[in-house]
């Protein structure tokens, strides 16, 4: 594994330790449980930021940046991260694993040309 993926599972495993020891105390089912809302939390404030980055809200206008929605997309994948980790602690392991199933995939999946008629179209 590179020191860039060290790294980040370090900052990930510290984080979690962060969360786990500052928290009040709470039955192990319920911390999990809370960790997964707190990932819809962060995806809506993804919402919240594009909205604002493309001025949306008419009675709003642009109130985000793109560097904004830039910082909640990291935002949701931290939290996602640290959420796995609560529920495993082989959490560096599931996510490789995990993301060399859905690479491999995502290669055998045929891309269609660019020059090739649409499905039931006219040839």
């Amino acid at each position: 594994m590179s020191d860039e993926h060290t790294g980040l599972w370090t900052a990930i495993d510290g984080l979690w330790h962060h969360l786990e020891t500052d928290q009040p105390e709470r039955p192990g089912r319920e911390v999990l449980l809370l960790r997964m809302l707190k990932l819809s939390e962060e995806v809506g404030e993804v919402a919240e930021a594009v909205i604002g980055a493309t001025g949306q809200n008419p009675r709003k206008g642009v109130t985000h940046t793109w560097e904004d929605v830039e910082a909640e997309l990291c935002d949701v994948a931290i939290t996602a991260l640290v959420a796995l980790r609560t529920l495993t602690p082989g959490a560096r392991e599931v996510f490789a694993h995990h993301l060399a199933r859905v690479t491999a995939r995502a290669q055998t999946v045929p891309r269609p040309r660019p020059d090739a008629p649409e499905p039931g179209g006219a040839p």
